[in-house]
């Protein structure tokens, strides 16, 4: 070691991922999940289909929080609805990565050391049970669980420990004096591979595409696919990448998405106004080379945004992945 301290590796860190994509799907969630290293700077996030907007930008949030503060996310919360007013908002302009300081971050630890933080979010990712769950499958060894919590707990393989404050009140409200005896629960059991991710498989299999492409030309890359409106469905930044492109894959992703043109172009269709773009769209676009609209059925379904390499050749190998 020279000292210098690395993230988790995106090998790792999507098989975090993987295993809260498998959980929620078991317990009926869509949302995103997002593992942000403890550079700061984000390692991989996936959306679970149907997972609506925004999810992704409140877990990157938590995740980035628990990386960086490498205190959970609760514990983080706690602080700041306890400092005085100008303090929070002063960590708030000072860190605007942390703009959504909610509860059910965690930071993952290696060998004692804070290698990153992971976060889950979005449309029906939270603490309360969702309608239909089995009370078994919100059950943590016999105990009451939420859904949020547990899926995070799941994927780092560690014991639960709620963060939403009550699970008990909740339980009580959805299934009375129930109980679950400890075998019967399933809450950190083997979840079942997720077979039902459609969007989010056909989004990884492009970032797999661009990665190895990048890997073949020996440069180092972030990829983003993004659904029609910019909204990242998947996101992954390959060891070592600088961190910026992960930005730039995903302005540049959003950009083409939103446009369906590719962003290199929208110099040239906009001219002078292509810098005020960002100010109209609500997620940021970047008119730079690196972005490709993903067209199926001649319909723009989606963008594909490459960063951290040099421009032209983000933009080649995004355009050679969205073939």
């Amino acid at each position: 070691m020279n000292g210098h301290r690395r993230d988790l590796s995106l090998g790792e860190a999507r098989a975090l991922v993987a295993r809260a994509v498998d959980k929620a799907e078991q317990l009926g969630l869509r949302g995103g999940i997002a593992v942000v290293g403890a550079s700061g700077g984000l390692v991989t996030a996936a959306r679970l289909d149907r997972g609506g907007a925004g999810g992704m930008a409140r877990a990157r949030s938590k995740a980035w929080i628990a990386a960086t503060q490498q205190v959970p996310t609760a514990e983080h919360l706690r602080r700041m609805t306890t400092l005085p007013a100008p303090i929070a908002a002063g960590f708030v302009a000072a860190s605007p990565e942390a703009a959504f300081p909610g509860a059910g971050g965690m930071p993952v630890v290696v060998d004692g050391v804070v290698v990153a933080g992971i976060a889950a979010s979005g449309a029906t990712v939270s603490p309360f049970l969702p309608a239909g769950v089995a009370p078994e499958a919100v059950s943590a060894d016999g105990e009451p669980a939420n859904p949020e919590d547990l899926l995070v707990a799941y994927a780092l393989g560690i014991p639960y420990v709620g963060q939403h404050g009550d699970d008990g009140a909740r339980w009580a409200a959805r299934f009375g004096d129930l109980a679950v005896a400890p075998e019967a629960a399933l809450g950190m059991r083997p979840a079942p591979a997720a077979t039902a991710q459609r969007e989010l498989a056909w989004a990884s299999a492009l970032c797999d595409a661009v990665i190895a492409a990048a890997a073949a030309r020996g440069v180092r890359v972030s990829v983003a696919v993004v659904d029609a409106g910019g909204d990242p469905v998947r996101e992954d930044r390959m060891d070592d990448a600088v961190v910026g492109g992960v930005e730039v894959a995903r302005a540049t992703a959003a950009a083409a998405a939103r446009f369906g043109l590719p962003s290199a172009e929208l110099a040239d269709v906009f001219g002078s106004a292509a810098a005020a773009l960002r100010g109209l769209a609500p997620t940021d676009v970047l008119a730079a080379p690196g972005g490709v609209p993903l067209v199926v059925d001649g319909r723009v379904v989606g963008g594909l945004g490459v960063g951290g390499a040099q421009p032209e050749a983000c933009a080649a190998i995004a355009a050679g992945a969205a073939r």
